[in-house]
């Protein structure tokens, strides 16, 4: 027979003694406390909220009216029909040339235009001997190609110094000039003629003493 223990035995006789002498389970200790107390958050008015966001770098306000290029304030300059040809001679003829070169194919043009020898205009200069090959006085008018300026910037050069030529406000290099030619070819005319000057890639004649008085 099997015998039991003591503190078995006790239980079996006195079980509310043995309940009452377990303590009971301790309450968890909390981390925060129950009640928070917060301090009251001022509310920012929009615009005060966006000074203090922002950078205090100005907004930059509306930019002017550009102003009008050169180029624009140029094409609004009329051209006449004596500009125009002129132009043309001279941006056909020396374009390549520097500035005294393509002043001195313009000056050829209006002492032309001033000699009894030649039309007195400056179109009926430039197209002298119409457009059949080797019979015009300036080789790009009968070429049979177009004479549309494809360069703009040495176009608008041209204008430039046909204007202030057409104006008077340079003076002739060539001393009176009629005539002229690339200095690669020599020509037999060239031989019936004064030179007067050598400028860029052309030699520029003008009739004899002699000649002119006949």
């Amino acid at each position: 027979m099997r015998t039991l223990s003591m503190t078995a035995f006790v239980a079996t006789l006195f079980p509310p003694l043995l309940l009452s002498s377990v303590p009971e389970p301790r309450e968890t200790p909390r981390l925060y406390p129950a009640k928070l107390e917060l301090e009251p958050i001022t509310p920012i008015s929009p615009a005060l909220a966006v000074t203090k966001t922002t950078s205090a770098v100005p907004i930059a306000s509306a930019l002017p009216p550009e102003a009008p290029t050169a180029r624009a304030a140029q094409a609004s300059i009329p051209i006449d029909e004596d500009l125009h040809c002129l132009a043309l001679n001279i941006y056909h003829e020396a374009r390549s040339e520097p500035l005294s070169g393509q002043l001195a194919v313009a000056q050829v043009t209006l002492n032309r235009v001033a000699s009894k020898s030649f039309p007195h205009s400056v179109c009926e200069v430039v197209k002298q001997g119409g457009q059949k090959r080797n019979r015009c006085q300036f080789s790009w008018w009968c070429d049979g190609k177009s004479d549309q300026p494809t360069e703009m910037k040495a176009w608008r050069k041209s204008l430039d110094l046909g204007r202030r030529v057409l104006a008077e406000q340079v003076s002739d290099p060539t001393d009176g000039a009629l005539f002229y030619h690339a200095t690669y070819v020599s020509p037999k005319w060239s031989r019936s003629f004064q030179r007067t000057a050598q400028i860029g890639r052309h030699l520029f004649y003008r009739p004899t003493t002699s000649a002119s008085q006949s």
